[in-house]
């Protein structure tokens, strides 16, 4: 044997050998000498390695439903090469005999260079008249796609192109080196090892790389399962993939052809029976014999409800430290793959999140361009459990058409290509932190009066916010509504917009920026926050899974995580890999997050926020977001498990949501049903438990109270407030009892605790009300009749009688009986002189 050879006279002598059995007949056509070609073989190192060729990575998510693997669920494989490795005890025998009596009769005999093949190849050079034959073994094919391979990881085309070619050239150097590196690579690996190496390494056409791909992609079955006309039509393949491939029908003459070529050498060698050959070459190579499973490499494949979740951690390998030290380093351990990544996402909840999403946000709607997200984390850690979008993911460069898309709504440009969308009311969580977090009460009073602001009266302290700004500001509430003044967590809860704006007159608009800043959110096209007056209302265009993470961390009791989709992972080598730690913060203080989430609990339970309350018992908090013409609607929630963001609007343009209808649903509604079953199948996955309570220091607000203006002229009570720090309205006369023309009332009332700045709305008194007579005295003396003369003297002309029964076993003498026992109004009340009156008459039977 040849390795023996080797062994006796070394590389050197069996060069000269080589030389002289394969290149001296064609000397005098290459010029090739003897001497040179020792020098090359000398050159070479001993041995290939036989290092992990690219293979898949496998996206799992937790799973409780059938098919999970302890818990976990195969969502996706993503791959440059569809190849799986596998050891050589799950590969077929079939498979394993298929390649040896196909491609290397004698490999269990030879040292890696087959003499007699030499010796024959030699003689077909000969009559060639060149070298074109060079009677490769297993061991020689195996080293020839190693090179092959490594070519194809080069990092340019021109590198690949020039390496591809260097590694199939046909010509006496590259033999040389491949008989060589064979003999040592037999001497480094057993028989097993190399075989099963060759067999992992194989193209299978249709970008199938390995036995396993190979037998998934034809036959929908393991490599250790295929069938004897299986293995050796699968292994016809591997020479000439583009005339023999199985992924093209008008191949199937040539595999066959080849396949029982295979099958007689297989015979031949007392590999199998007479029966078994007779049986597989009896089989036809076509459609009906192949079952195949077409590819699904990428997120476009990938489970349907997890296709945006899938396109989102790809896009995140570059952060992915686990999978080496810089963002090449992980770019290229990706493309080699053989990971399995074992992800944040929940499927439980996926699949009801995503399903809501499709049902009541319409992915094939024509009339605009409707779009929807949903995104949940985990409270405390930033684990994104949830991901979904209305639209039907697609990033094929012919797209899927209408009502598919590549651009991911919940994350920002550079991971979803999304510029995002105005935040609306859901901003205002930041302006109520920076109330808090200045000292300023849930329990002062602003006014959430619409109404036109200057703009310069707002204060922005950063020098990259964009102010000062000047000029008029007009604004209005939701409705038109005028509701005066108002604390804050009625505000909160009602989504006032003259409230917030007046919170905002008070704090510094860079305030309100670094708040959004220290809870994760930024502008999704990667700008600064802007700081001008109408921010406060939401005008920075924002994604739902930073909006998701600003919530979780008010449940958090303030800290901050950074969002993670990678629990744990395992490596090429089967290794366990730590994934992505949570990445927390103490974003702001813990008693400003609980006192904000205080007034965040009345948002949802009776505000604005109801609609999306799934009603379980379980404690939520959140906040609803509108904007002009309900173009976006948006709800963020969070229990202290699980916070979520959806949003509901035009992906392009500025429909009115309110003229849309869907389901049952107004458009600026469809957000509340979606949010609403999310939360169900949340929380009861989850639970949840009570908010952590606030301290009390920043329930009630500052001590500046109203005072009691009443009688006092209104040019009085104007200085009194603006000396005080308030402003003043004049409300315009009212029906009272004070003398005309002076304070009847204020709104807020006398003694209320209000914030600085605040507008005291005065009212003026008409001087027209007066104490109603008293005819009910003791209730033994006016008679009806008595007491309506009264009364009509005073101008009292709309009297009614009622009855009231007295209690059972009042004696018939009682002086009560047929008296007036009460009136209303009631004796000594304030008045206009005219109302209808009721007198209640007293009896024995009504």
């Amino acid at each position: 044997m040849l390795s023996g050879l080797a062994g006796l006279v070394g590389f050197s002598a069996l060069a000269g050998l080589l030389v002289t059995v394969m290149v001296t007949p064609a000397v005098a056509l290459t010029g090739i000498t003897a001497s040179s070609t020792i020098g090359i073989f000398d050159s070479l190192p001993e041995y290939i390695v036989i290092n992990q060729q690219p293979e898949r990575n496998t996206l799992w998510a937790q799973y409780s439903g059938e098919g999970n693997v302890n818990g976990y669920y195969p969502i996706a494989t993503i791959y440059d090469q569809n190849r799986q490795e596998v050891p050589y005890d799950q590969i077929s025998q079939f498979a394993l005999d298929a390649a040896v009596a196909g491609e290397d009769e004698r490999f269990f005999t030879h040292g890696g260079v087959d003499v007699q093949s030499v010796i024959r190849a030699a003689l077909g050079n000969v009559v060639a008249g060149g070298i074109e034959s060079g009677s490769s073994t297993l061991s020689m094919q195996l080293v020839k796609q190693i090179f092959v391979q490594q070519a194809l990881e080069l990092p340019t085309e021109e590198e690949r192109k020039d390496a591809y070619e260097k590694a199939t050239a046909t010509d006496f150097n590259r033999k040389l080196k491949e008989m060589k590196l064979a003999i040592g690579l037999e001497k480094q690996y057993t028989k097993k090892e190399i075989l099963t190496a060759y067999l992992n390494i194989a193209f299978f056409g249709d970008n199938t790389y390995g036995i396993q791909a190979a037998a998934q992609r034809y036959f929908s079955v393991d490599a250790k399962d295929l069938t004897l006309p299986q293995a050796a039509s699968l292994i016809a393949i591997v020479q000439y993939p583009n005339a023999r491939g199985l992924d093209n029908p008008d191949n199937y003459e040539a595999n066959e052809a080849r396949r029982d070529v295979i099958l007689g050498s297989m015979l031949k060698l007392d590999m199998v029976t007479q029966d078994e050959y007779q049986a597989a070459y009896d089989t036809v190579v076509d459609d009906a014999f192949l079952k195949p499973s077409a590819p699904s490499n990428g997120c476009i494949g990938a489970q349907e409800h997890s296709k945006w979740f899938c396109d989102y951690v790809v896009k995140n390998v570059k952060n992915f430290e686990f999978l080496g030290e810089t963002e090449a380093d992980r770019e290229a351990a990706w493309k080699r793959g053989g990971y399995n990544l074992y992800t944040t996402l929940d499927l439980d909840v996926q699949i009801p999140a995503q399903n809501l999403l499709w049902n009541y946000v319409n992915y094939n709607e024509t009339a605009f361009s409707l779009g929807g997200a949903n995104v949940s984390v985990e409270v405390g850690s930033g684990r994104i459990l949830t991901m979904a979008e209305n639209k039907v993911y697609d990033n094929t460069l012919e797209g899927g058409g209408p009502g598919t898309s590549a651009v991911n709504y919940n994350v920002d440009e550079e991971y979803g290509s999304s510029t995002g969308f105005p935040g609306g009311s859901t901003y205002k969580l930041f302006t109520l932190l920076a109330w808090l977090d200045a000292g300023k009460g849930l329990g002062e009073r602003v006014s959430g009066d619409a109404r036109t602001v200057d703009q310069a009266k707002f204060k922005v302290s950063c020098t990259d916010g964009g102010g000062p700004y000047g000029g008029p500001y007009p604004f209005k509430n939701d409705g038109g509504q005028t509701p005066g003044a108002m604390d804050i967590v009625t505000a909160t809860a009602g989504s006032v917009n003259g409230a917030f704006i007046s919170m905002g007159l008070q704090l510094d608009q860079c305030a309100i920026r670094g708040m959004a800043e220290a809870l994760g959110v930024k502008r999704a096209d990667g700008d600064p926050l802007t700081t001008n007056p109408s921010a406060i209302l939401g005008t920075n265009e924002i994604t739902p899974l930073g909006m998701a993470g600003a919530y979780a961390t008010i449940a958090a009791s303030g800290k901050y995580c950074e969002p993670i989709v990678i629990d744990r992972a395992t490596g090429p080598d089967g290794q366990d890999l730590p994934g992505q730690s949570p990445v927390c913060r103490q974003a702001i203080s813990a008693n400003v997050a609980n006192t904000a989430a205080v007034a965040l609990q009345a948002v949802m339970n009776g505000g604005t926020g109801y609609a999306s309350n799934p009603g379980d018992g379980i404690p939520i908090l959140g906040k609803t977001g509108t904007t002009n013409n309900a173009e976006h609607t948006w709800i963020v929630t969070s229990t202290t498990r699980v916070a979520t963001a959806v949003w509901v609007g035009n992906s392009v343009g500025l429909y009115p949501l309110y003229n849309y209808e869907w389901q049952g649903y107004v458009g600026n509604q469809l957000r509340h049903p979606v949010m609403a079953g999310t939360m169900a199948a949340i929380d009861a996955k989850y639970g949840g438990a009570p908010f952590q309570p606030d301290d009390g220091t920043l329930r009630g607000g500052s001590s500046l109270q109203v005072p009691d203006l009443r009688g006092q002229s209104p040019e009085a009570a104007k200085a009194l407030l603006e000396g005080l720090g308030f402003g003043y309205l004049d409300g315009g006369p009212i029906d009272s009892e004070v003398e005309a023309g002076k304070v009847a009332a204020t709104d807020p009332p006398a003694g209320a605790t209000s914030a600085f700045g605040i507008i005291i709305t005065v009212y003026t008194s008409k001087g027209n009300k007066k104490a109603f007579p008293d005819v009910v005295g003791d209730g033994k003396t006016y008679t009806f009749d008595a007491a309506e003369s009264l009364l009509s003297s005073q101008g009292y002309n709309n009297v009614d009688e009622d009855c009231q029964k007295l209690p059972t076993g009042t004696l018939p003498t009682d002086p009560r009986i047929d008296k007036v026992g009460s009136s209303n109004p009631s004796p000594g009340s304030f008045v206009v002189p005219g109302q209808r009156v009721t007198l209640v008459v007293q009896k024995l039977s009504c």
